[in-house]
C-alpha cells in the first residue's frame, strides 16, 4: 500500500511534512509514526521530511508496515464480502454476531473472522471497523485495511459525507409518514448499555434521524432511517421516543413473536473512496427474518 504525490508549483517552499498534512490530510500522529518507521521517500529515497522538495518530485508514503494484531484470535468464518480492494473491505454482517470480541464472544466476533481472512491474504494489520453495529443489528460494515484509510473515513463522518441508511420494522402505524427526529441522547443513569433522551443532561449529545415510512402492515411499519449523526443506539432510542420502538427490541420495547431481535438492518452506505475520490454506494438486501415480515 503506497500513497504517491507529485509536487506542484503551488507546493514550492513547503516542507514535505506540510505537504503531507495539507494535501494528503495525514494526521500529525500518523505522520510522526511514519517518520519513525522511515516510511516516507522522496524520489525513491528515504528522506528528511523537514526538507523542501522541488517541482515534479515524487513523495511516496509506504503504508505496508506490519502491525501486531495478536489481541484478536483468528476464527474461520463464512464472510459475505460485498466489496474489497487494496484499501478497504465491506462485509454484510448477520445478526447475532458482535463486531468486537468480548468476554462472552472472545472467538466468534466479526473481527475474529476478519483477522482469519487477513491472515489468509497475508495482511498483517490491526482490525479497524469504520462503522459499528450492535450485536443483533445486521448489515454493512466497512473495515479499513490501514490506519490512513480509517482516518480518512473518520473525517468523512465528521463532514457528513459518509452516509448511512437503515431499514427497520417499528411497532404500530406512524401518524407522520416522513420527518426528522432530533432528541439529544445520553447514557441512562445506572446502566452501561442503555441510552435515553434527556434534554437536561449536559452529557447528552445532539442526535438527528431522518425517517420515511416505506410500507405499513396491520401492527407494524417498515421505515427507512437516514442518520445525520451516529450515536450509540440512536435509531432504537429515537423510535422509542416517538412511541414506535423497533419490533423485537427488548431493551427499548418488548419481546415479539414475529422476530427474535431488534429488526434493524444497515442496508446502504454512501462514501468517497479515500484514494480514488470516486463516490461509492454499497447496498445489502434485507435478511430473511425481516424480509419474511414484509411479503
Amino acid at each position: 500500500m503506497e500513497l504517491k504525490y507529485k509536487i506542484e508549483e503551488s507546493d514550492i517552499n513547503q516542507t514535505i511534512n506540510g505537504i503531507l498534512t495539507s494535501k494528503l490530510k495525514i494526521s500529525t500522529r500518523l505522520l510522526n509514526k511514519l517518520i519513525r518507521e522511515k516510511s516516507i521517500y522522496l524520489n525513491g529515497t528515504c528522506c528528511d521530511t523537514r526538507n523542501k522538495p522541488l517541482k515534479n518530485d515524487i513523495i511516496t508514503v509506504n503504508l505496508d508496515s506490519k502491525e501486531n494484531n495478536s489481541n484478536i484470535v483468528p476464527t474461520k468464518m463464512d464472510l459475505k464480502i460485498i466489496y474489497e480492494d487494496e484499501w478497504m473491505l465491506v462485509v454484510d454482517k448477520p445478526s447475532k454476531i458482535p463486531i468486537h470480541p468480548s468476554r462472552a464472544h472472545f472467538t466468534d466476533s466479526l473481527s475474529n473472522g476478519i483477522r482469519f481472512y487477513f491472515d489468509s491474504i497475508d495482511l498483517n494489520k490491526k482490525i479497524r471497523p469504520v462503522n459499528r453495529l450492535d450485536l443483533d443489528t445486521s448489515g454493512l460494515v466497512i473495515f479499513a485495511k490501514c490506519e490512513y484509510i480509517q482516518e480518512c473515513f473518520i473525517k468523512q463522518m465528521i463532514s457528513n459525507t459518509f452516509k448511512k441508511e437503515y431499514l427497520c420494522l417499528v411497532t404500530g402505524i406512524l401518524e407522520n409518514k416522513k420527518g426528522t427526529i432530533s432528541f439529544p441522547i445520553c447514557r441512562k443513569p445506572g446502566s452501561i448499555i442503555e441510552r435515553c433522551v434527556d434534554l437536561n443532561n449536559f452529557n447528552s449529545k445532539s442526535c438527528i434521524t431522518n425517517y420515511e415510512v416505506i410500507s405499513e402492515f396491520k401492527s407494524y411499519s417498515l421505515v427507512k432511517c437516514k442518520l445525520q449523526t451516529g450515536r450509540t443506539h440512536q435509531i432504537r432510542v429515537h423510535m422509542k421516543e416517538i412511541s414506535h420502538p423497533l419490533l423485537g427490541d427488548t431493551l427499548y420495547g418488548t419481546k415479539s413473536d414475529l422476530i427474535d431481535r431488534q429488526s434493524l438492518h444497515s442496508y446502504k452506505i454512501e462514501c468517497i473512496h479515500p484514494i480514488t475520490n470516486e463516490p461509492l454506494i454499497f447496498k445489502s438486501d434485507l435478511p430473511k427474518d425481516m424480509e419474511s415480515l414484509i411479503r
